[in-house]
Parts: structure tokens; sequence; C-alpha cells
């Protein structure tokens, strides 16, 4: 198996060799990234690059290690054996798979993504160590151990708000998503908008990266930000004709709520052209 960018997903070459690294290895890949980089995309895009299936965690700051293995819905025994439901005596009637579960038992060798790993527990990652390593576990109600038929390949997300555990980190191949440079954001609009006038594409570009290098933003615009931004400049005339003849002093661009997230923001971007005008009157 080799990955390599689709018609739908620009990879450049330090990813496509940290994907490849790692299903060769036989270890779950951890890709970080800033927000909107293509890190769940990533995933899917495997899937479809294999033809197989993906199957999703989204991990929440409640969820649990053991909710990917499988829950065991004791209340609702009780109450149907109170009620006298046929099959209450089989307690597999109330076990439900989990994700890996899922992924252990497909018919095929499926891509599983382990999403936003980081929003959960600390102690979430080495609860999953020795299911991952061995690609086994066992049911204590049932006595059963489910064991993988197929070794998935896993794809964990982090946004990297909390360390993860050395642990953990030692059994998964890392690869750090840079946030792309001109020239591939460039390839990725290309991507997304096939026919999208150059014009449109230079001048987006150049606006979204003065943006991003601004001191002080609170939340820099992502790469899905700028996708929606020029989904919108396209099908607004007025809007795109202002980006083309934009005062280089005004800070904020038109349709600016599709890049800038929060009032924070567009207050700095506004007291940045407020200071920008200053400057070029005391020029004069």
């Amino acid at each position: 198996m080799a990955f390599d960018s689709t018609s739908t997903y620009v990879a450049t070459e330090a990813l496509k060799q940290a994907v490849n690294a790692a299903v060769t290895l036989e270890r779950p890949l951890l890709v970080k990234g800033e927000p909107g980089t293509g890190k769940t995309l990533l995933a899917e895009e495997l899937a479809s690059s294999l033809n197989t299936r993906l199957i999703t965690w989204h991990i929440k700051s409640t969820t649990k290690a053991a909710q990917g293995l499988y829950e065991y819905d004791a209340v609702s025994r009780l109450r149907d054996s109170q009620l006298g439901v046929e099959g209450v005596e089989n307690v597999a009637n109330y076990i439900k798979p989990g994700k890996l579960w899922e992924a252990f038992t497909a018919d095929e060798r499926v891509v599983l993504l382990i999403d936003e790993i980081d929003k959960a527990d600390i102690e979430f990652p080495n609860d999953l160590l020795q299911e991952l390593d061995r690609m086994e576990f066992h049911v204590f109600e049932t006595g059963e151990t489910i064991s993988a038929r197929h070794r998935p390949i896993i794809v964990i997300t982090s946004n990297n708000e909390k360390e993860l555990p050395d642990a953990f980190l030692r059994r998964c191949f890392f690869h750090y998503i840079e946030f792309p440079d001109r020239q591939t954001m460039a390839a990725i609009v290309d991507v997304h908008f096939p026919d999208i006038a150059p014009k449109l594409v230079g001048e987006a570009l150049e606006v979204f990266f003065e943006l991003r290098q601004a001191p002080g933003l609170k939340k820099r615009p992502s790469t899905s930000e700028l996708v929606d931004w020029l989904k919108l400049l396209m099908s607004d005339e007025l809007a795109r004709e202002a980006l083309y003849h934009r005062d280089p002093v005004k800070a904020i661009p038109p349709l600016a709520g599709a890049l800038v997230k929060n009032e924070q923001d567009t207050q700095l971007l506004e007291r940045l052209a407020f200071m920008m005008r200053r400057q070029g009157n005391q020029r004069r």
C-alpha cells in the first residue's frame, strides 16, 4: 500500500511518508496540527484510497476508553427482568459493541479514526494501550475474547489541547501537519475549485496570509475557512470587486465573518487598520 494525494486531497511528501510508515510498522498514526489542516479528512481519504470502510470514534471530554470496546446495559436488563421480557437471561443481548469491537470484527481491513483524543481524560490513551498492542480484548460479562480479524489502520488526531502520555506516544508513529505554504494552499484551492479565476485566488491568498501574520490574533484563519471564504467570494460579485479594489490599509476584508471568528480579533484588526491609516496621514 502506498498512500498518495487524491483528486480531493493534497498530501505533502512528509505526510505520505508518515502514512506509509505507520502502515508498514502496524502502529497507530498520531496526527497533530492546527484545527482545519485536514487531520480528520486524512482518515476519510485514506479509507477512500484503499476502497475500504472508515469507522470513526469521535472523542468527547466525557468519553471513556471502555466505551470503545463495549458497553453493558445493566439497567435495561434489570428492567426487562422485572417485566418478564424474553431473552433477559442472555447477557449478550445487553452488550453494545464499541468502535474498536466494530473495527476488530470487520470482514475486511478498515480504517479506524480516533478523532481528537486530547479532549478526553489524561488516562484515556493509557487505558487503550493493551487493546491497541494486542489487537484483542476480553468481554467480562460473556467471557469471550474479541480479536482483530484484520489489523485496522488506526489514525488518531489531536489538537494539542493536552499532552499525551509517553507510554502512548512510544506506540504511535507521529506526524505534525505543518500549515500549508502558499504554493500548497493554491493546490488545495485548485482541488476544491478547479474552475476558479486565478486573479481571485491570488488576491484571496494575499489577504489570507496577511491575516494569519497579524500580530496578536487569537484565532488564525484555517484552510477550511479559506475554502468557505472563496466559495462566498465566487458567488458574490460585489464582494469580489471589493476584494480586487480594497484599500491596503483596511484590515477587514469583505465577508470577513468566514475568516475572523471572534470579536477580539475583529477589534484587533480594526485597531491595526486605524494605526496604519494614522501612520499614512503623518507621512503626508
